[in-house]
């Protein structure tokens, strides 16, 4: 079996795809390689474990590539095309026919970066006649998606493990992070759950929390027409669980971050009346939602070679800021 080394060095060239004159631009992730060439995208994931996902065999590789083509078809179905299998054949590689499979891509049809959402937020255009066809097009992806069963009890257990982390991670001191704010938005995230525990357990009983997308940031939507959301959290069906209003809380909070509030107030108002969402369950959310961020974005400073901490630094004070202020309106509401 080749060593990941040579399966990327063999996908990083332009004979892999049979364009011998077209630029192969190769992204590496924490979970994958992406590889552009051309009018497509391959994706070769990594083969890891980590506490959420499990990509440690060919089987398990093959499984992931195949849930990420269906799952997000649900939302993109002309941009996934398919799974196919990276071969040894005649001493060589080769993408797909017959031969000793070594490993599994997902295919996809690439994307004009400047039609992403992130793209429009950032230098535009975008009216609110395009942000409405996107909320649009989401509410109705939710409204489709399949419920998932989940008790009371285990869902507040979900959001204080979450409190937990948050909390761990942001009070390390290797964060040089405010540790007043740290603590303070634990204190209120905590406190909710407390007194208002029952706002989510009506949700889980109501049949709320579906099989939705778990990472709705504007890098993974494209205006359109017609709108198209790529990336879900394929790997891990406890993470896409969701209540749509958390998972539109998280594209709320990424609009104002992104220098766009009345977006973020127009998503916040359509959850409350679309999907029946008490006000502050979706300010929990939004304020959690920003706090996650801030954790991911300082992990990156305990990592041993890390080449730009000022701009994780920047990024966890900027979504702690965000989830501050939701946080406030929580404490005195």
């Amino acid at each position: 079996m080749p060593a990941l080394a040579e399966k990327v060095a063999f996908l990083s060239t332009a004979q892999a795809y049979g364009e011998p004159h077209s630029p192969v631009t190769c992204k590496e992730t924490h979970m994958s390689y992406v590889f552009l060439c051309g009018g497509l995208v391959y994706k070769l994931k990594k083969p890891v474990r980590l506490a959420y996902l499990d990509f440690s065999s060919l089987e398990k590789r093959r499984q992931a590539c195949i849930a990420e083509w269906k799952l997000n078809r649900r939302l993109a179905p002309d941009i996934y095309l398919g799974v196919v299998p990276l071969l040894r054949r005649h001493g060589g590689l080769a993408i797909g026919g017959d031969g000793e499979i070594l490993d599994w891509l997902v295919v996809m049809r690439r994307l004009d970066p400047s039609g992403s959402l992130e793209s429009r937020l950032a230098g535009g255009p975008l009216t609110f006649g395009q942000m409405r066809i996107v909320v649009a097009t989401l509410d109705r992806f939710y409204r489709r998606s399949s419920t998932v069963r989940i008790s009371p009890s285990l869902l507040l257990a979900h959001w204080r493990e979450i409190g937990a982390e948050n909390h761990a991670t942001l009070s390390d001191p290797r964060s040089r992070l405010p540790a007043s704010t740290v603590r303070y938005l634990a204190y209120i995230h905590g406190r909710f759950l407390d007194r208002h525990r029952t706002l989510l357990a009506e949700r889980a009983i109501a049949g709320r929390i579906v099989d939705g997308h778990g990472d709705l940031r504007p890098e993974h939507i494209w205006v359109g027409p017609p709108p198209r959301v790529i990336d879900c959290l394929e790997f891990n069906a406890g993470l896409r669980a969701v209540d749509p209003g958390d998972d539109l809380s998280f594209l709320s909070l990424e609009c104002r971050r992104l220098g766009h509030p009345e977006f973020g107030a127009y998503i916040h108002r359509h959850v409350l009346a679309a999907f029946e969402l008490p006000g502050p369950l979706f300010r929990f959310y939004r304020s959690c939602r920003a706090t996650i961020r801030a954790r991911l974005a300082i992990a990156h400073l305990f990592e041993p070679t890390l080449a730009t901490p000022g701009k994780w630094l920047h990024l966890a004070r900027s979504y702690l800021r965000l989830a501050t202020e939701d946080a406030m309106v929580l404490e005195n509401g």
